[in-house]
């Protein structure tokens, strides 16, 4: 019988073994999962910023500038108590899913020897 005179990546790939297919697979899933949730951390990071932002923008009660003042009979606060506490356990739920997130990160992809 004639040995194949095909060469290259295709016949490299075809030739591969379980082992070695099965590590370019899981190093595959592996990278993919790491990335997502970095990105997942990433996110929950940016959103607790601009929450945070925008809880302290409500005590900004200058509405056209810097010297002017919003008038007391204009200030509606039930509105601002409702918003702040509505950002509030925003916050707070992004803090736990965020300190969760974070863990299993760690616990998923960082080296127990580290």
């Amino acid at each position: 019988m004639e040995e194949l005179a095909i060469k290259g990546a295709f016949v490299d790939s075809l030739k591969r073994n379980n082992k070695q297919i099965r590590d370019d697979r899981a190093a595959s899933i592996a990278e993919d999962a790491e990335m997502t949730y970095k990105r997942t951390v990433e996110d929950l990071e940016i959103s607790y910023k601009k929450l945070t932002r925008d809880r302290d923008n409500l005590l900004d009660m200058s509405p056209t500038n810097a010297t002017s003042l919003i008038v007391a009979s204009d200030f509606d606060a039930t509105s601002f108590v409702k918003k702040d506490m509505e950002i509030g356990l925003r916050l707070r739920e992004i803090e736990i899913t965020l300190e969760i997130a974070r863990k299993r990160y760690t616990d998923l992809f960082t080296s127990k020897t580290e």
